[in-house]
């Protein structure tokens, strides 16, 4: 009898350590289904490698566009007109004489002046641009004001090709165009009522387009010498003019410059 029960305790005992190394082992070992043990023993193919490495390659390049694209781009700085003329290509759309005629069209030469300064001027700036603006918008008036006036307008032509015309020394030798321009002056000066100037304006007012349309033959063929000359003519009768504004009662003719 006892050692019938000596055997049946050592039976029992090595059943308990039986199933407790089985019970152990499932807790070790993860549960692993025998499809994803099926794919995890197959090999990648190419084609998914491939795919895998051209997502790759897309996302890579979308992260540098997008990068490229937030990164400050440099400015290009803008082109400044080089001559009075290349403020105004709708008034000179050829650019100055002889390509286009001596006198433009004053009405569109304003017009386009004043849309040019709307857009360019320093109240419309930024503050960081404001000396520039301010610059430019100096730039724009000195060029209307010049190519406004013929007698200016001329002077800038000539001293574009080298020849200063502006020059106080810069005088005409002829003799009977001096005796003329004297006694214009005398004209004015011996006004005693300003009725009388009317006529003396008139006449001087046919001596300057005598001398525009000469300027305006001459730059188109290119006689720059001649148009010098006409020049400095034309300078003595705007002279002449600004001194029949500058009349007064009892003093004659404003200030004039030879």
């Amino acid at each position: 009898m006892r050692r019938n029960a000596m055997q049946t305790a050592r039976s029992a005992s090595r059943a308990l350590r039986s199933e407790t190394s089985i019970t152990l082992r499932q807790q070790t070992t993860p549960f692993v289904c025998a499809s994803c043990r099926r794919a995890a023993l197959q090999t990648p193919s190419p084609t998914s490698i491939a795919s895998q490495r051209a997502f790759s390659s897309a996302a890579t390049t979308r992260q540098q566009a997008s990068a490229a694209s937030s990164s400050p781009q440099p400015q290009r700085e803008a082109v400044l007109p080089q001559t009075h003329y290349d403020f105004f290509p709708q008034t000179f759309p050829s650019g100055p004489p002889p390509s286009s005629a001596f006198s433009p069209d004053l009405k569109q030469l304003r017009k386009e002046f004043l849309q040019l300064q709307a857009k360019a001027h320093p109240d419309m700036a930024p503050a960081h641009q404001k000396r520039q603006a301010e610059a430019l918008s100096s730039r724009i008036n000195e060029a209307y004001k010049t190519l406004q006036d013929p007698l200016k307008r001329a002077q800038y032509l000539l001293s574009l090709q080298g020849i200063d015309v502006e020059d106080e020394s810069a005088k005409l030798t002829e003799n009977a165009l001096l005796m003329e321009v004297m006694e214009a002056r005398e004209a004015v000066d011996e006004v005693e009522h300003e009725e009388e100037l009317v006529s003396i304006r008139a006449e001087n007012h046919e001596r300057i387009a005598d001398s525009v349309k000469v300027l305006e033959e001459t730059f188109a063929s290119g006689e720059l010498e001649q148009a010098a000359q006409e020049a400095i003519r034309l300078r003595y009768w705007m002279n002449i003019e600004e001194s029949i504004h500058g009349w007064e009662k009892g003093k004659g003719g404003g200030m004039i410059h030879h």
